[in-house]
Formats: C-alpha cells, structure tokens, sequence
C-alpha cells in the first residue's frame, strides 16, 4: 500500500505539470507566433514480484509478475503547425507561410529565430533606419546583417516582396529593389529547438544546423505576406478537453491515495 501511495503522488505531480503545460498554453492563444506545447509522460521503474519460473509439473511458466512505480514527464513537445493570418493596420507586420523563421540579434549577440513578425522600424545611432522587433532587436537580413535603410526615406512607403526583398518607389511611383532582403531560415528538427521566452527559439545541437534559405536550393521556399501576422496554433476546444482529461486523472491519483489511506488504516484497527 505504501507503493500505491508513491506510485499515486507520481501521478498527481505528472498530472500537474501536465495542467501548468495546458494553462500555459491557454495563456499565450492570443500571443502572436506562439506554438502549443504537449507534455509527454513515461513510467517509472518496475519492481519485480516474481521471475519466470517453471510450475509444479516443470513447465515454464510464460509472464513474470511485475508492478509499476508510477510516472513521470518525459518531455514537453512543441507542434509548429501554421497559425493562422490576422490581418493587420501595420507595415511592419509579416507572417510566414512556410516552414521558415526570421532570424533576430539578441542583446548578448546571438542570433535567436522567431515566427513572430511584428517588427517596427527605429532610428540606430547613424540615423538609419533600422528593422528590428518590439524590444529593440534587431532583425537580420539574408546575411546576417542588420537590416538598415538610409534615413531620407520614408518608412511607410517601404513594401515587402514575398521573397522578403524591401521596395521603395521611384519618381515615377514604380517600387525599385533596395537589394536588401529579410533572412528566413530552416531546421531538420524544429522539435529540437529551445525556447528562450518572448516566442524566441535558439538553435541546439537536437534542432540541426541553421539552414539558410537564400542559399540552400534543397528547401521549400517559404513565403512573406505583408500586413498580416501569424496567429498562435493553440485550438481552444483541444485544450479545454485535454484540461479536462488531466484533471480526472489527478483526481483518480488523489482518489488512490485516499483509498491507500483507508485500507492502511482499516489494517491498523485491525490490533483493536
């Protein structure tokens, strides 16, 4: 019975993080370029109650006897289904139709990647104007440069091919290449990839090298739309089932733990 207890607490605290992972989920269905999350579980160690052994007559006997210790996370796996597009006032929003990702300049110098386009432009320290995102970083051309333009133009008139080239019209009102081009990036494994907040990834030894979209012909090309974001790919309807799901369980494991309790002290009024 002291078993069915342990094994019933793995059970709750499982089942917990399972909840916190769903919440979460739930928290960020507006975040814009947020990907939804699934914890997974595995059992624990089993202990053995009796081996493969042989009857009376000396015939094998086929199963041993075997009892679980309970469960634990295994991981918590993240889906990068498409989001949907929302539709948006500003320049500056872009969405990703592809498996790509735009590349950002974190503030320690790394490059970080994100699907979240919601990018503005500011004024660098040599009165440029530079692209970066909400807070500040800046975002990163096919180079991996910082994508800058001269600060005679005007940002509003500054489109965006699909191919993520900038634009800027001439006299005559014609949209002439400025012969800078948005970064977007792929991995073999975006399973693999580290969240560092903010709907920032970083790349990891399980995600695969960085592969460069410009320059690598064996990718599907992904697509820019402008004027437009991608939405977080958590279905409400999905969640709020599994959250109801998870919270049976953790009652069914709190529930084992309350019989266990009963039985042990049914045992011990047994000396009464």
């Amino acid at each position: 019975m002291v078993r069915s207890l342990w094994s019933a607490a793995t059970g709750m605290n499982a089942q917990q993080t399972n909840v916190d992972t769903i919440a979460n989920n739930l928290a960020n269905v507006n975040t814009v370029g947020y990907k939804s999350q699934t914890a997974q579980f595995k059992s624990l160690l089993y202990q053995t109650l009796q081996t493969a052994t042989t009857t009376a007559n000396g015939d094998p006997k086929p199963t041993t006897s075997q009892v679980g210790l309970g469960v634990r996370n295994s991981s918590i796996n993240t889906s990068f289904r498409q989001g949907s597009l929302l539709s948006s006032d500003s320049n500056t929003s872009f969405a990703i139709e592809g498996n790509g990702f735009f590349a950002i300049k974190g503030s320690d110098g790394n490059t970080y990647y994100t699907r979240n386009g919601d990018f503005t432009w500011a004024i660098n320290s040599n009165r440029e104007m530079m692209l970066t995102n909400q807070d500040g970083l800046p975002v990163l051309n096919t180079n991996g440069q910082n994508i800058t333009v001269s600060g005679d133009r005007v940002a509003s008139r500054i489109t965006i091919g699909q191919d993520g080239t900038l634009y800027y019209p001439d006299a005559n009102n014609v949209p002439q290449s400025l012969g800078v081009t948005i970064g977007l990036s792929q991995f073999n494994n975006p399973g693999g990839l580290q969240r560092k907040g903010d709907t920032l990834w970083e790349a990891t030894a399980a995600s695969g090298q960085v592969m460069n979209e410009s320059t690598n012909n064996n990718l599907t090309k992904s697509r820019i739309v402008q004027n437009y974001l991608e939405g977080s790919n958590v279905q409400v309807a999905d969640e709020m089932v599994n959250l109801i799901v998870a919270q049976r369980a953790y009652e069914m494991n709190s529930k084992a733990i309350t019989t266990s309790d009963e039985m042990m002290q049914t045992a011990n009024n047994l000396k009464r």
